[in-house]
């Protein structure tokens, strides 16, 4: 399995999605992981109420650092789209997907956002 980590500054929205579309797509293929440079210390409720939706428990999820990385290589290493370097994390490949930060968007763009983050993951996946 490949190991894959998703990082954005608070790990809270569009990390924890990833970690947990990368969780029910991968069958196996990656070990997923989501992680902040200056994690907020909670998960956002409109990122568990988003994946409640359709039926993933993000309350099992916590806001973590980068620290668990420094110096473990990942085969990836994805920042979401904000600006985050993540020297600490050592990756073979390193993505910036650009996804804006839904944090004070309306349930409907959020919604938007985490399809978004679904369909990136997928196509991670597919190509591991």
């Amino acid at each position: 399995m490949k190991k894959v980590v998703f990082v954005c500054v608070e790990n809270s929205n569009r990390s924890q999605m990833a970690e947990a579309f990368a969780r029910i797509h991968g069958n196996g293929k990656v070990e997923p992981y989501s992680a902040g440079s200056r994690p907020s210390g909670r998960v956002n409720p409109k990122a568990i109420e988003a994946m409640r939706e359709l039926g993933y428990d993000l309350t099992t999820h916590t806001s973590k650092g980068l620290d668990a990385f420094n110096g473990n290589e990942v085969e990836v290493a994805i920042t979401m789209g904000c600006g985050d370097e993540c020297p600490l994390v050592i990756a073979k490949q390193r993505l910036d997907w650009q996804i804006p930060d839904p944090r004070d968007m309306t349930p409907e763009q959020f919604r938007e956002v985490r399809n978004l983050i679904e369909c990136k993951v997928k196509e991670l996946i597919a190509t591991l």
